[in-house]
């Protein structure tokens, strides 16, 4: 579907989006368990919505997803569901989470998002490289982590 028009009754369209957001204090929070969860919680959301991930990629603190929003709908509109509905469903489905996030503020406020247009092929081999790029400057950092309460 790279560059084919959707369709609505009296509407052709080809709307991408790129767009980045974060657990709230950038928690580490997307790691094994919560990944998988999160994954389908966004998938079905995006599906009740007729909204197509076109690519998506789950870092530890954040989410990097291009999608395909039809003109009826505001990315803002949209953006506000995703990360409400998304918050409430990971909460009930995970209920040790509600101890670290007991306001049920699961999400960061706000997001990042930039129209796509005609490089998607660009931001698809960005979002893959991502977590490749990451990997990469951890291996270079040569800084040791230490314990603060050792006296080391």
């Amino acid at each position: 579907m790279a560059n084919k028009a959707n369709s609505l009754a009296h509407t052709k369209w080809l709307c991408k989006y790129y767009i980045v957001f974060t657990p709230k204090y950038r928690r580490k929070i997307i790691y094994n368990q919560y990944r998988r969860s999160l994954q389908e919680i966004i998938k079905q959301l995006c599906r009740y919505k007729g909204v197509e991930i076109l690519e998506g990629h789950m870092m530890p603190d954040h989410v990097h997803l291009l999608l395909s929003i039809p003109p009826k709908m505001s990315v803002a509109s949209f953006m506000g569901y995703l990360k409400g509905k998304s918050a409430l469903m990971m909460l009930d489905k995970h209920a040790n989470l509600k101890y670290k996030f007991g306001d049920r503020h699961f999400w960061a406020e706000g997001y990042y998002v930039s129209t796509v247009g005609l490089n998607e092929a660009t931001i698809k081999k960005y979002i893959q490289d991502q977590e490749k790029h990451d990997i990469a400057l951890d291996k270079l950092s040569v800084r040791e982590y230490e314990d603060p309460f050792r006296g080391r």
